[in-house]
């Protein structure tokens, strides 16, 4: 690390642990965020400082990726995360060589650095990358996705990112010894439990994957026999949203759909959990909503239905905002405005069977489509159409997530 050693640089986060834990009088038993979680951020954010000192050169990022045998759903997902500015400087900084507290090498991470580097090359002087080697490490990692069959994009994000997150997580792997203790938060106020199982939640699982992409959801219930309040959180990586049923022709709204996503759910006495206060099932309703807003938000149209027999697509246009979504009525009651801005489209042509994925990125001067090898200009006017499948939206405002 140029400038500072690596003893200068844990002595001054250990220093700097103490200072802030000593000057807000928290108890480290006590403490709203541990010691080591506290150390662990600093450092990261050190180092991601330090590097960042190192000027990026890109180049316009307006190249191709070459098909090697029904991999358009890899070429159209790489693509929208090559133009996430975060992730992106990430992997051609190396900052995960830091960060990462796995001894082993980050074998997907550095092949997936590398098809970021040609994409991203200053020299310019590539019309298309070449992906096999980083995808025959990621089939390596993840066998579902062996042979050369069509896979569903969205899928091989969740997956993707998942053994990124692995790859180079800030936690050492802790196993697991058998059921852990449910954890009651009776007195607490719904921020403080949120802000309790996050906490847990990043003592294992910390890496720049969560800084961007990991959101909290909330699942409240009410029990229709003793009108019994409980919630449960969950953390997310995308919202994969339902689409309201219309005509062949009538179109739906995003708004629409995540209101489908957020309305009150009836759950019969089959379905629904067991009810805390009467200790057995009861009729009861559910609701969810997003209690922790991530940096990138992920959203998934659900076009894909499966019914017994077959597997249906939804050809429903959905007409989204490219600036300013405001996602905070579907946060916590005091949550304000969370804007976001729309950075990136895959798209999936076709039908079941017969399927294709591209995508549009915005670029510096506009947007552009990616269609494998194949890079060309497109108007605002062309991202809305009936084959939008997963939004990417990069969070604009910075405000506090939840106000006390």
């Amino acid at each position: 690390m140029p400038g500072a050693s690596g003893g200068n640089v844990e002595g001054s986060c250990q220093a700097l642990c103490q200072t802030l834990i000593s000057q807000n009088g928290l108890q480290r038993e006590t403490a709203d965020i541990s010691q080591s979680v506290l150390y662990t951020s600093l450092m990261g954010l050190l180092l991601v400082t330090d590097n960042e000192k190192e000027q990026l050169n890109l180049g316009s990022g307006r190249v191709g990726l070459r098909n090697v045998g029904n991999t358009c759903f890899l070429n159209a997902v790489v693509q929208c995360l090559s133009h996430t500015p975060g992730l992106r400087d990430y992997c051609l900084l190396k900052t995960f060589r830091q960060e990462k507290s796995s001894k082993e090498e980050a074998k997907l991470m550095e092949a997936f650095s590398r098809v970021l580097a040609g994409l991203w090359d200053v020299d310019g002087e590539d019309t298309e990358v070449n992906p096999r080697q980083f995808y025959s490490i990621f089939k390596e990692t993840v066998p579902y996705f062996s042979g050369y069959s069509q896979q569903d994009a969205q899928e091989f994000l969740r997956f993707l990112l998942d053994r990124l997150h692995t790859e180079v997580n800030r936690r050492v792997c802790v196993r697991r010894t058998g059921k852990e203790p449910v954890q009651k938060y009776a007195k607490f106020r719904i921020s403080e439990e949120a802000a309790a199982m996050w906490k847990k939640h990043l003592e294992r699982d910390d890496s720049k994957i969560v800084d961007l992409f990991s959101g909290q959801l909330r699942s409240s219930l009410h029990c229709s026999v003793c009108s019994h309040h409980s919630n449960t959180f969950d953390v997310f990586c995308d919202l994969s949203l339902p689409m309201p049923k219309r005509g062949s022709t009538g179109g739906v709204t995003l708004r629409e759909c995540l209101d489908l996503f957020s309305q009150e759910e009836k759950l019969d006495k089959e379905n629904a959990p067991m009810c805390e206060r009467c200790t057995r099932r009861t009729q009861s309703t559910k609701r969810l909503s997003i209690q922790r807003f991530p940096q990138v938000i992920v959203i998934h149209l659900n076009r894909f239905t499966m019914s017994r027999w077959s597997i249906s697509k939804s050809t429903v246009c959905v007409s989204f905002p490219l600036l300013n979504l405001d996602l905070g009525p579907y946060g916590p009651v005091d949550c304000g405005a969370v804007l976001y801005d729309l950075y990136a489209v895959c798209n999936h042509s076709g039908t079941v069977n017969m399927g294709h994925y591209t995508a549009c990125c915005r670029e510096d001067n506009g947007w552009c489509f990616y269609n494998d090898s194949s890079v060309t200009p497109v108007s605002e006017n062309q991202l809305q159409t009936n084959q939008a499948y997963v939004l990417f939206y990069q969070r604009t405002n910075s405000n506090s997530t939840l106000r006390k």
